[in-house]
């Protein structure tokens, strides 16, 4: 009777077969998702932290593991030697594919950053000017202007930071801190890449506004 029961639980024709998607794919496709950008959400600062750390977790946090995942194990096929004199070479130190790499950094990475870079201009310029939060988009015609102007009127010295309202400097101080944190995270997590996808030197910044620029001539190449 038990053997049967064991049986019947390893062969029911019921069970769900079909293939599940990884949860790190599932998690790098949610870190892109944009949320609905309303006033409410930026003065809603634990819901616009949440975002912000979901993101960087799917993303950023995770970088070694989505990179790994890149790697197709049987790539490089077997190597009886390896057995024989006990060496391992870990992931972490194996190059990936340029063509993934990009894909990668195309598909999720740079996707993922400009999100969030989204996020935090439409958020700077409600606490800029919560009746009117996309001026500051309007006065910058590329995402690296919208940047610097954001940049200025978020500045606490400069003659053009305007929040007058409790809430919205309390706004503006989360959205410089958050900037900040940004970088620092975009720093760490192009060293890893550059180290893994065997890059050249190129500075995050410099390749975000090279995939930035790229996308653009996407777009007016699609208008006309």
């Amino acid at each position: 009777m038990v053997a049967w029961l064991f049986w019947s639980s390893q062969s029911d024709p019921k069970q769900d077969l079909t293939p599940q998607v990884p949860k790190s794919t599932l998690r790098m496709s949610q870190a892109s998702n944009k949320p609905n950008l309303t006033p409410q959400f930026c003065f809603n600062e634990t819901a616009l932290r949440d975002f912000l750390r979901l993101s960087r977790v799917a993303i950023d946090d995770s970088i070694i593991q989505n990179l790994n995942a890149l790697i197709t194990p049987a790539q490089a096929g077997f190597d009886p030697s390896s057995t024989a004199e006990r060496q391992i070479q870990t992931l972490r130190r194996r190059p990936i594919d340029p063509e993934a790499c990009q894909g990668f950094k195309n598909n999720a990475l740079f996707q993922s950053w400009q999100t969030r870079s989204d996020v935090l201009s439409y958020c700077a310029g409600v606490a800029v000017n919560p009746a009117d939060p996309d001026l500051i988009l309007r006065e910058a015609e590329s995402a690296k202007d919208r940047e610097r102007v954001v940049d200025e009127r978020l500045d606490p010295y400069s003659g053009r930071f305007f929040p007058r309202e409790a809430r919205t400097e309390s706004l503006a101080s989360l959205i410089r801190n958050e900037r900040g944190v940004e970088g620092i995270i975009r720093a760490r997590t192009w060293g890893l890449v550059t180290e893994r996808c065997e890059d050249t030197a190129v500075g995050w910044e410099e390749a975000l506004d090279r995939w930035r620029a790229s996308q653009e001539s996407s777009r007016n190449g699609d208008r006309r």
